[in-house]
């Protein structure tokens, strides 16, 4: 089960900046003029998770595997994008296969860096962006009205179904409201079907400079305000500080990190925000061999759980041995839960919290 987050935004607002850090890697070329991102790049990083390192102590597991995220550098979109702008087709076509949207902004000002409008306005940048998309949403959507109002009055009940769906979402675009506002409720699924882009989660990521990658700047204030009345979440990282520490061995990035005044970097919360963005949990594995994470969208139950892990688990599932994870740290371990009576045997029905640490039974 793969999940993706989109880095999206205007040109020159570090976004494959930030994707350089964020994969620790030159996979995308970072450079200061438009478009020099052509095609997607995609990268897999951990999720940083420290109890999965208290489990790998506690099992003594010879390995640690955490779980992952993807995330893909999209090109710069430009206004005028929904009508082919720029690389504006390619950047639609390709946000169009992401599971949520990461909105890098630009909340900091340096006259070595052009910005593609020509001042620093990151609530102007973003409602650009999601102008964009709502345009290219209600073009989608409009094309798709006019062969089902066709059928719908033939008497095609599946039409007429869809055009009650679409029409109050129409709607909303025209009244420049995004696809999600006006999503009926229970209609959720269906609404994915039509893969929209702006029924999809946004987390916006104010790129503040380095001094205030602490705690933000009047900028990023107005980003966090913004972010709040649209019922999405914010970030803030410096790039240029998390591009620096991509660079460093791991064992100096801790001091690196306290003498800015940061408890963790920001890609870390990128991460996290991500993760909870797309409404994810994690439950564990824990053995001599390895300590492992999985990821699973909220409200997974157990049999769905372990196909996560291999078909022939979901298939044959029979049960699972559940322990919590704050009882298998203070009882230390599967065989103090067991003795304890914290370790439980849950059937299909289960929903999987997060932190479980998970044993399946199964038989094919």
């Amino acid at each position: 089960m793969g999940f993706n987050c989109g880095i999206v935004g205007l040109p020159n607002v570090g976004k494959s900046t930030l994707f350089n850090a964020l994969t620790e890697t030159a996979a995308a070329q970072a450079a200061n003029y438009p478009f020099c991102t052509i095609e997607p790049n995609v990268g897999r990083v951990g999720v940083p998770d420290p109890r999965l390192t208290k489990l790998a102590e506690i099992g003594r597991s010879q390995k640690v595997v955490p779980t992952s995220l993807e995330f893909v550098d999209i090109a710069g979109l430009v206004r005028g994008a929904s009508k082919g702008e720029g690389l504006g087709n390619q950047f639609l076509a390709n946000i169009r296969e992401v599971d949520a949207i990461v909105h890098v902004l630009r909340c900091f000002e340096d006259g070595d860096v052009t910005h593609v409008e020509g001042s620093i306005d990151p609530v102007r940048d973003a409602e650009t962006v999601e102008t964009e998309l709502m345009l290219a949403d209600l073009d989608s959507l409009e094309k798709r009205a006019l062969g089902l109002t066709k059928r719908a009055r033939g008497g095609d009940k599946d039409a007429q179904a869809q055009l009650s769906l679409i029409e109050p979402i129409m709607a909303a675009l025209t009244a420049g409201r995004p696809a999600r506002t006006a999503v009926p409720k229970g209609e959720e699924a269906a609404a994915a079907r039509l893969q929209l882009l702006t029924t999809k989660p946004v987390l916006y990521v104010c790129n503040v400079e380095e001094a205030s990658a602490a705690s933000g700047n009047a900028q990023a204030e107005r980003v966090f305000a913004m972010a709040k009345a649209a019922g999405a979440s914010a970030v803030v990282v410096s790039a240029a500080i998390e591009a620096e520490i991509s660079q460093m061995p791991p064992a100096g990035r801790p001091d690196f990190l306290e003498s800015l005044g940061l408890a963790d970097s920001g890609l870390d919360r990128v991460i996290r925000a991500g993760y909870e963005l797309l409404g994810l949990v994690t439950y564990f594995t824990v053995g001599p061999k390895e300590a492992r994470a999985w990821t699973i969208t909220r409200g997974t139950r157990a049999p769905q759980a372990a196909g996560v892990i291999h078909g022939d688990f979901e298939r044959g599932f029979i049960a699972c041995e559940c322990t919590a994870y704050d009882d298998y740290v203070a009882l230390g371990g599967e065989q103090g839960a067991k003795e304890s009576g914290k370790l439980r045997i849950e059937g299909k029905e289960y929903v999987v919290k997060d932190g479980d640490i998970l044993l399946f039974r199964f038989n094919v």
